[in-house]
């Protein structure tokens, strides 16, 4: 396995260990930290989705503002409270709610009229926890450890509550003050309470509901339930959206029977200031008594959300697979095509989050953002950092490679790994410069001189022949090997081998003028050139390769330098060199180009013609001035 698998599988690991610990910690109710997230997500999701259309079996009766006018006070007393449910009893509704709470004793007449109303009717009245230190859940151990935990329950007058069934109206909310659940049980130290909801829904189909630890049944149906037997809530619009009317039309006798009978009646107060609100995602002051109605509506008809174990179990298994996945494709591909990629991904992750919500399935959004964000995040960061780290290094190796090599060559081969993996049989022309004297030079000038001149010879060269498209393809101390040919063969090869075989002498020239009187008249220059067929490849072992050329085309080109220094001449060029270069070449139009003369070369058989040429002004150096001297 290479490195890179190896380090992608291991951010894959723990990409997912990092999504299954999440998951499994929302598994278990003990994510509270993501509350924030997920409640704006789901606020969102519930705008995207827009109002829904509430079940017509439940008509709000509201003690709104109109009938404390009428009455002339608030709260209303409760001979007023009996007449409005007399008449709504008359009307045959399926259940009565009273979200009121009737903790204090009124006027004994009043409350025994109250009470007269209530126990001649399937009605339902309101309890209200109260919790130590406002913490609503205590650790426990067994099937109601979750269960919303009261100190104490606010509890009716007896001369209600030995009447009427009781329940409890407390909500939970978000740190936003939006009601997210309303609890379905209620535990104290040693009893167990419904909730409002439950009571009222529990009444209207008359019977009990059966509990069990992930649901719980009634009327035939079969409501899922979140940890703790919470319900979750989803608002069906703005205030009003539940068919309400006014209090004050029930007290005038001017109620229309069809909006109460066989329907469920919840009586709450709306009037301004009476406090009992709460924000939603549609409105920011939503009446509590519809908070009431919505959870009721809930039960009756299953078109709540769902969230049960069964839910966060697929959170959980979104919480790991999405951070692999956004790691691998981050791993596969750090260019357009994986950014793509990553982007389809997360959409159909939202499609499908948003596609559950609207078939009221409540998948967590938080969640497998929790999970995807920061490994995500972390292993592109580390790529990033890696990609950095490596391009700073292949840049460091190409830098160091052109300087090695001719800079021509160097950048080809940074580009192309596999350049002469084979050798390759190509026309070329090769050149040959050499130092005449040096050697002996050496031995007087000392290290640092000797390197000083060699430095500046190798880099009018390098320049040279760069300047005119050609390769250096090797320095042997006072000498250089030179090839037009490589990495590509071009027509003007010979031409520009030409063009360099006149620069080089005039460069070389001038720089030898330029140097001390007591070198320069130690030091000459040959150069010789030839064009044919070569053979270029790589030699050495794996640890250390170079380019090299071989051939006979070498051979006679290194040996024309011999020719040139025994001619008295600065280049000695083949006949087959110019013919391919052609009459326009530099070494025809400039200084003076003698031959051919068929000439025996060292170590090969035959003769080759040879042509000999002269720049037309040699400048040499005595005691430090400069003269010229016609060749």
């Amino acid at each position: 396995m290479s490195r890179r698998a190896l380090s992608t599988l291991i951010a894959l690991v723990l990409a997912g260990l990092w999504g299954a610990g999440l998951g499994f910690a929302h598994w278990r109710g003990n994510l509270s930290f993501l509350d924030r997230v997920e409640a704006t997500m789901t606020d969102l999701r519930t705008l995207v989705r827009g109002p829904a259309k509430p079940p017509e079996l439940i008509t709000i009766v509201a003690i709104d503002d109109e009938t404390v006018r009428h009455e002339g006070s608030y709260p209303l007393s409760r001979a007023t409270l009996a007449r409005m449910v007399d008449t709504i009893a008359r009307l045959g509704p399926k259940a009565i709610g009273l979200d009121l709470l009737l903790v204090d004793p009124g006027a004994k007449d009043k409350d025994e009229a109250l009470a007269h109303s209530l126990g001649s009717s399937a009605s339902v009245i309101a309890a209200a926890a109260v919790y130590p230190g406002g913490r609503q859940w205590a650790v426990a151990e067994g099937p109601l450890a979750r269960v919303p935990n009261a100190e104490r329950f606010l509890w009716p007058l007896k001369a209600f509550s030995d009447v009427a069934a009781v329940g409890v109206v407390n909500v939970v909310t978000d740190r936003t003050g939006t009601p997210r659940f309303v609890p379905l049980l209620f535990r104290t130290a040693d009893r167990l309470e419904a909730s409002f909801s439950l009571r009222v829904a529990a009444t209207a189909v008359g019977e009990d509901p059966a509990i069990a630890p992930d649901h719980l049944s009634l009327g035939g149906r079969r409501i899922r339930t979140d940890i703790g037997h919470i319900l979750p809530l989803t608002f069906y619009g703005p205030r009003g959206t539940i068919r309400t009317i006014s209090a004050a039309t029930v007290l005038e006798g001017q109620l229309d029977s069809s909006l109460i009978r066989d329907r469920i009646v919840v009586i709450g107060a709306t009037a301004t200031g009476a406090g009992d609100v709460f924000p939603t995602p549609f409105d920011p002051v939503l009446p509590g008594v519809e908070v009431m109605s919505t959870a009721i509506a809930h039960l009756m008809t299953g078109d709540g959300i769902v969230r049960d174990r069964s839910v966060r179990l697929a959170d959980a298994g979104f919480a790991v697979v999405l951070p692999m996945v956004l790691v691998g494709l981050l791993a596969w591909r750090r260019n357009a095509i994986g950014l793509a990629a990553i982007v389809g991904v997360v959409l159909v992750w939202f499609v499908v989050n948003m596609a559950a919500f609207s078939h009221h399935i409540w998948l967590s959004a938080a969640l497998p953002m929790a999970a995807a964000v920061p490994p995500a995040l972390l292993f592109g960061a580390a790529q990033l950092w890696l990609g950095r780290n490596r391009a700073q290094y292949f840049a460091t190796q190409s830098e160091l490679l052109q300087r090695v090599e001719a800079p021509g060559l160097g950048e080809w081969l940074a580009g192309h790994g596999d350049f002469l993996v084979q050798p390759v049989r190509a026309d070329a022309a090769i050149l040959f410069i050499d130092l005449s004297g040096f050697t002996g030079l050496s031995e007087t000038l000392g290290a640092s001189a000797t390197r000083e001149l060699l430095n500046a010879f190798h880099a009018l060269v390098d320049e040279e022949v760069t300047d005119c498209g050609g390769v250096v393809t090797s320095f042997m101390g006072d000498g250089a090997m030179i090839l037009f040919g490589l990495p590509e063969p071009a027509p003007d090869d010979a031409f520009n081998a030409a063009r360099c075989c006149v620069g080089l002498a005039g460069r070389t020239s001038d720089w030898l003028a330029a140097l001390p009187a007591a070198t320069a008249s130690r030091l000459g220059f040959k150069i010789g050139a030839h064009h044919g067929t070569i053979v270029a490849s790589r030699l050495g072992g794996e640890g250390r390769q170079h380019i090299a050329a071989t051939g006979d085309t070498v051979n006679v080109a290194s040996r024309l330098m011999e020719i040139a220094a025994d001619q008295n001449a600065e280049v000695a060029v083949s006949d087959k060199m110019l013919e391919v270069a052609g009459r326009d070449c530099a070494l025809f139009k400039s200084g003076a180009l003698r031959g051919p003369v068929d000439t025996q070369i060292r170590g090969r058989s035959g003769a080759l013609a040879i042509w000999l040429w002269q720049s037309d002004v040699t400048k040499v150096s005595d005691g430090g001035s400069e003269k010229q001297a016609e060749r």
